[in-house]
């Protein structure tokens, strides 16, 4: 379901899709990505709004989307034997993410 948040980053309400929810001392803490600009933002509890029935139905302007059949890989080094080698990893690093940013701009 598609809902509208406030984001305090973007000082604006947005449509978004809820991804968690967090339980924390002052309340909930919701994770939600950004349709309209695909970006994950964290939000409290009462910056959330159910859509009316015409906004709902607007087609989103961000997707979420994976590169087909490319897996993470990190830089593995052994300290022991003076080795470093390149192998699977569970997931992006930062790095990673950063110059495929760059390549996309």
């Amino acid at each position: 379901q598609v809902y509208a948040v406030f984001s305090e980053e973007l000082k604006c309400w947005c449509r978004a899709l809820v991804e968690s929810v967090r339980c924390q001392a002052d309340g909930y803490q919701l994770t939600c990505f950004l349709l309209d600009y695909a970006k994950y933002c964290s939000v409290a509890s009462e910056n959330i709004r159910v859509l009316a029935g015409a906004f709902a139905k607007i087609p989103p302007r961000a997707k979420k989307c994976r590169l087909h059949c490319t897996k993470p890989l990190t830089l593995h080094i052994d300290y022991c034997e003076n080795t470093a080698k390149i192998g699977p990893a569970k997931r992006w690093d930062t790095a990673a993410i950063q110059h495929f940013r760059k390549l996309l701009e």
